[in-house]
């Protein structure tokens, strides 16, 4: 043992004698510390080059619906969530670090059977990735899934639960 070695045990030592430090007993026993509990995602936000054009785009192969809200904005809302969009160039504070098109990459469920939902894609010409469908894994268990890229080259996976259709 070097005489470094001594002198962190020595000051950790003395930082958890002074309390400075909880002990691992002391830190065992402490009350669970989470502030919060997060419960579903309410909207995202994507930066687009053209918001009437990716408007048009999901509410034609996703059938979301176009919402206008505050100053003349724009989301594509479906279920209980919305995708707000901003204009590249001209995002709303605050906003990501790097607002980019093209950068997203997110999975939607439907209750439409996936390959109803690929040939539906197909139908708008609109290539499909990945060679069709694939299985993957989602938030609650193992999915089939389509994936395609929107006006901005965002990807998109549509799915659906292995077990619920």
């Amino acid at each position: 043992m070097n005489h470094r070695d001594l002198d962190r045990r020595a000051l950790v030592g003395g930082v958890l004698a002074l309390g400075l430090l909880p002990t691992i007993e002391q830190a065992s026993a402490a009350p669970d510390t989470i502030a919060m509990r997060i419960t579903r995602i309410d909207h995202l936000v994507l930066t687009v080059a053209d918001v009437d054009k990716t408007c048009d785009f999901y509410s034609r192969t996703c059938g979301m619906e176009v919402v206008a809200f505050g100053q003349g904005r724009k989301a594509l809302k479906f279920g209980d969530q919305k995708i707000n969009l901003h204009q590249a160039g001209r995002e709303i504070e605050p906003k990501a670090a790097r607002p980019t098109p093209g950068s997203g990459d997110f999975c939607l469920i439907t209750d439409v059977p996936v390959e109803d939902v690929k040939r539906h894609v197909e139908s708008l010409g609109i290539a499909i990735e990945e060679g069709g469908i694939v299985d993957r894994t989602g938030a609650n268990g193992p999915i089939r899934s389509v994936y395609f890229r929107d006006p901005d080259r965002n990807l998109v996976e549509i799915s659906n639960y292995k077990d619920r259709g």
